[in-house]
């Protein structure tokens, strides 16, 4: 993995930071989760590369609160376009 940044999708609603925080510490050091509310699915930094793929390999299709975990690396967000098509 090139860097250290996760999505996490297939969330339930009530999962809430510090929960992820607790899963996501017994591979390493975490840096920072951000979830983003009403959608399922948030973003996890880990402290280096290896620490996030040993979380990915170890926690990706395992069930977190009766869901089936889905983990990959993050990819940059896309460039919003200044006018929007309706």
């Amino acid at each position: 993995m090139e860097g250290s940044k996760l999505y996490v999708g297939n969330l339930k609603y009530s999962v809430n930071n510090d929960k992820l925080k607790e899963l996501f510490s017994a591979y390493g050091e975490v840096k920072s989760v951000n979830i983003i509310e009403g959608k399922g699915f948030g973003f996890i930094e880990m402290s280096s590369p290896e620490e996030a793929k040993k979380a990915k390999d170890g926690l990706n299709n395992t069930d977190f609160e009766d869901r089936p975990l889905k983990i990959d690396e993050a990819r940059p967000p896309r460039p919003r376009s200044e006018y929007r098509r309706y």
